[in-house]
């Protein structure tokens, strides 16, 4: 019986690892599934020589360009996925040798990997702001080679020299390719120099020196005769992600920070020799599925899992597939107050579906803020693609041009340039871009049937990406300053517009409504009645319509043919009002929002100063 024990308490908790590993993957495929797509499409990987030199021209490029060849594979999530569990698999071997851990201990080889994972699902809102491209898998392809490399130092014999020699040639080849995880992989030899028994004190504290001479000296070599374009204080830190816009976050670094103590500790606690079983193998399988516990507990408490940064991921993603219908189903399903941006894709929603006069009301709205400490503009988020199917191409584009320069180009920016310039019939441009696109292996089928339409616009209008954005642009071509504020600016330009064309005109009336404004409400209003003589006015409309007439009294409303419904809800809105007379707004919001929380009257009296962004 004890035998048989000892056999499975050793296969056990591996077992496990394996298991959790496969929920891992599952966890990742359904919850995270958008921000897979969402990291991919923030993206680029060419199949081009000019591609690769272009990486290589800072330390860490061959890190930088593996790791977006792997992230392009998130185009299809299992595949992404798989690829990186296999990493991980490679990964915990690699410990399990290099460390010399025993069997009943490769339990622990799980905290490196959980910590890989926890430095990609804690990013938040640092998607869209990292300049590192390719950071998803840079980490975890880093510290693969960085053990790796230690356990060719270990399995070195101490004769010739050979550790030493390979203690400089780490930092000499390595740094160029891998940077700040060539470094890590030198401290990591200088620990385990102290563990091994076949070399003497003297040549122990040679070779640490040596080490440390050596993570100093190359990286400042390489910076004055290679990468010139490298800040010098970054030298010692390449490929790792910089958490800083106007001001550092350094709590980011947290797993990076854990990750390289628990390698240093596993080299201070290697041990030569064969390793002595557990004298209480019972014990030793309780405290191994202890470690698996805490490790599975504290992965899942500190995952980012804030609802509308999923929200808003996975309502984009279907603004990339044209599917309204599916954006204005995930509005209907928030279990929170709703960030600007998660209302503004709704709206949009609502308006292609030609349901926007009689719906906008119905969905919670709000202005929750972004759950990160930093700064987030709705133009990075989802600025770009709101610009381009309102019509807005100027912006759209600069937006597209200003985040290239600034954090990187990837596959969302040279799609929405290449839409831009289709649509301003700038054909040439647009090409210049889909050959860009080209160049990359799940951008291609994209960019070839961008390139169908090349002379043929009458195909673009039938088209239902392209053909409702046509109606919209038919206003002055100029470029001005929307300081960020998207959806500030768009409601006004349409509020201050006019149209004969019922779709554009339509938009005039919705953004009078966004900004309450009476004086030009009326006119939007009238238009619309007259452009859709004979059709029925969508309910919000009339609200605002039977609101502001007894509101001012400037405009006779008696003849007009206001719903029933339209005329009792205002009636029992404004009876409710008086009872209620004396209390404050954020007091009368749980008493109202029930009955009139879909109306343009709750709208317009309790929904206020809400902060854009």
């Amino acid at each position: 019986m004890s035998k048989i024990l000892k056999i499975h308490f050793k296969k056990l908790p591996v077992a496990v690892a394996v298991v959790l590993l496969l929920v891992v993957a599952g966890v990742l495929l359904t919850y995270e599934r958008d921000y897979l797509w969402k990291v991919q499409e923030l993206n680029l990987f060419l199949n081009t020589s000019l591609f690769f030199k272009q990486q290589m021209i800072v330390p860490g490029g061959m890190l930088m360009y593996l790791g977006q060849f792997f992230t392009q594979f998130f185009y299809h999530p299992w595949l992404g996925v798989s690829m990186l569990c296999g990493w991980w698999v490679l990964l915990a071997w690699l410990l399990a040798k290099a460390f010399r851990l025993p069997a009943h201990w490769l339990v622990l080889t799980v905290v490196p990997i959980a910590l890989l994972l926890l430095a990609n699902v804690t990013m938040d809102y640092w998607v869209y702001y990292l300049k590192l491209r390719g950071w998803f898998f840079i980490p975890t392809l880093g510290v693969v080679l960085a053990v790796a490399l230690t356990w060719a130092f270990r399995s070195l014999p101490s004769k010739f020299f050979l550790r030493q020699v390979l203690v400089v040639l780490t930092p000499a080849l390595f740094y160029p390719l891998a940077g700040f995880y060539a470094l890590l992989a030198v401290a990591l030899m200088a620990v385990l120099t102290w563990r091994l028994d076949d070399m003497g004190k003297g040549m122990k504290a040679a070779t640490m020196l040596l080490a440390l001479l050596s993570a100093v000296a190359f990286p400042l070599l390489y910076y004055r005769f290679v990468f010139y374009q490298t800040n010098i204080d970054d030298i010692y830190v390449a490929v790792l992600p910089v958490f800083a816009i106007a001001e550092s976050y350094p709590n980011y670094y947290i797993p990076y920070y854990l990750l390289v103590a628990v390698l240093l500790l596993m080299a201070v606690c290697y041990r030569s020799g064969q390793q002595p079983e557990p004298k209480k193998p019972a014990l030793q399988l309780m405290l191994q599925m202890g470690v698996l516990l805490v490790v599975s507990v504290a992965t899942w408490h500190f995952w980012y899992k804030d609802f509308n940064f999923h929200k808003e991921l996975r309502m984009s993603h279907y603004m990339e597939e044209l599917d309204w219908n599916g954006i204005v189903r995930e509005a209907a399903q928030l279990d929170d107050e709703p960030t600007r941006a998660i209302v503004m894709m709704k709206n949009l929603a609502l308006f292609r579906l030609g349901r926007q006069g009689d719906e906008m009301y119905h969905y919670r709205t709000g202005a929750k803020p972004s759950a990160t400490p930093i700064s987030v503009n709705m133009a990075q988020v989802v600025g770009r693609a709101i610009y381009f199917h309102y019509g807005q191409l100027n912006y759209c584009y600069r937006w597209c041009l200003e985040d290239g320069v600034e954090h990187g180009w990837c596959t969302e920016y040279y799609k929405y340039l290449t839409r831009c310039a289709m649509m301003n019939g700038e054909e040439q441009v647009a090409l210049k871009y889909i050959n860009i696109l080209r160049s990359s292996l799940y951008g291609r089928a994209w960019a070839d049937r961008q390139a169908s339409f090349i002379g043929h616009r009458d195909a673009m209008k039938k088209d239902p990406e392209y053909g409702p954005v046509f109606p919209v642009m038919a206003y002055d071509d100029l470029l001005t300053s929307d300081n960020g504020l998207v959806e500030y600016f768009l409601m006004r330009h349409f509020a201050y517009g006019d149209s004969n064309d019922p779709v554009l005109q339509e938009l005039t009336l919705l953004g009078s409504l966004w900004m309450k404004d009476i004086q030009l409400f009326w006119p939007h209003f009238f238009h619309y009645a007259e452009l859709h003589k004979g059709q029925h006015i969508p309910r919000h409309y009339q609200e605002a319509a039977l609101l502001y007439g007894n509101l001012e009294h400037t405009v006779d409303i008696s003849r007009m043919p206001f719903d029933r419904e339209v005329v009792q809800d205002y009636q029992e809105f404004m009876a409710l009002a008086k009872r209620c007379a004396g209390m404050s707004e954020e007091q009368m919001k749980p008493i109202f929002y029930p009955r009139f929380g879909g109306t343009f009257y709750y709208e317009y009296f309790l929904i206020r100063n809400q902060k854009l962004y």
